[in-house]
């Protein structure tokens, strides 16, 4: 089979020629210390590996007035061109850090200004002063925050160029400058998860009504790709995940709205992985019953999540397609070639039984040995259906 063709049939719940083995995302860091800086698609390459290339091209709405935001001058991983206009305006400064670089960004209304800082190095990005401060800010997302459309000339000349050898994932749009795609975990990079718990508390209706402009956002954007034809669309986020909120916020916050953006994905026709990168084993199926086509991360203990994939293959495998579960911390660094590859074997035997699964590590991974990758990668086209 051909990339693609394996991969779409472990989302399709079928079985393919062999264990379909990939990575979720490759982080710039990694390519540029450890690869001598080569493209994504060469990294996959190189590794035997399944590739997925990740673009996320968005288009302004003219009719709106809308336009590219001119002081965007370079993109950042994954992220888009920023869509602004007269009354949604983007300014930003470099502040002095010695240890990151740090950015204020403005978000000029004519009714007042949002702010939010961000602290980068060569791994990551933070936010460190939040978006919202007081309530009465989401007005101002409400009324003035720009909507993205989905570039889908753009996306399908992607498609086009590629053909069978990748798949192509992108995900729904989160906030500008720093945000996620599924609507808690949005909200959760703009107020911060401790005050968006308490707020659940203390003034619920409150979070609802952040949450539903949020999610007015992203449908929109959904409702613009009919016709791009994506192979797989991110939704979620790791403060959904039961690590961080009660199975009880899970099923009265996120699946709610997430839920909905699924359905209209799929009216897109769009497939979406629903990504829960640390405890899943209490929603398993709270997530399966949102209709995702597939679900990710099923982060193991040994790395912060709670994952028994055995367990969750056994109730939910029949259903979604299962992504994951591989511990890249231990087995990516610092063990033997035979340790790499019985895990993988491992893996394979707990949830690759009929299908529906692709190897994958759980989440990211920045430092790991090469050999190492190498093992993972021919240990898992070994495992045959």
């Amino acid at each position: 089979m051909k990339v693609k063709e394996r991969f779409l049939k472990a989302l399709n719940g079928e079985v393919p020629d062999r264990l379909p083995v990939t990575t979720h995302h490759v982080q710039p860091y990694f390519l540029s210390k450890y690869m001598n800086g080569i493209s994504y698609h060469d990294f996959f390459i190189k590794f035997g590996l399944d590739s997925i290339v990740w673009i996320v091209p968005h288009l302004p709405n003219k009719d709106k007035g809308d336009f590219y935001d001119p002081t965007q001058k370079e993109l950042a991983f994954l992220e888009s061109r920023r869509i602004i206009n007269n009354d949604w305006q983007i300014e930003w400064k470099d502040l002095p850090d010695n240890n990151f670089l740090a950015r204020r960004y403005n978000f000029i209304t004519p009714k007042g200004t949002l702010s939010m800082v961000t602290k980068s190095d060569d791994k990551s990005s933070m936010v460190t002063e939040y978006l919202i401060k007081e309530k009465g800010d989401i007005n101002l997302l409400g009324e003035y925050m720009t909507y993205p459309k989905c570039d889908v000339k753009e996306v399908n000349r992607v498609v086009e160029k590629y053909g069978n050898n990748a798949l192509i994932r992108s995900h729904i749009p989160g906030f500008d400058v720093f945000g996620q795609p599924g609507c808690w975990q949005d909200a959760s990079c703009l107020v911060g998860i401790e005050k968006l718990i308490i707020a659940t508390f203390d003034d619920p209706e409150w979070v609802h009504s952040l949450l539903k402009i949020l999610f007015e956002r992203k449908k929109y954007y959904l409702k613009s790709m009919n016709g791009a034809k994506y192979d797989l669309l991110e939704l979620g986020g790791g403060d959904a995940s039961t690590t961080v909120i009660s199975p009880k916020i899970f099923r009265e916050f996120v699946a709610p709205y997430d839920s909905k953006l699924i359905a209209l994905a799929h009216k897109s026709g769009q497939k979406v992985v629903y990504h829960t990168c640390g405890g899943m084993m209490p929603i398993l199926e709270d997530i399966v019953a949102m209709n995702p086509d597939a679900m990710e991360t099923f982060t193991p203990p040994d790395m912060g999540g709670d994952t028994d994939l055995k367990k969750a293959k056994k109730r939910i495998g029949d259903k979604v397609c299962m992504i994951g579960g591989f511990d890249q911390f231990h087995y990516f660094q610092g063990c033997t070639p035979e340790k790499t590859r019985s895990a993988v074997r491992k893996y394979f035997e707990e949830a690759g039984s009929n299908g529906g699964y692709i190897l994958a590590p759980s989440d990211h991974f920045f430092d790991a040995d090469l050999q190492l990758i190498e093992a993972f990668a021919d240990e898992a086209r070994k495992c045959i259906y």
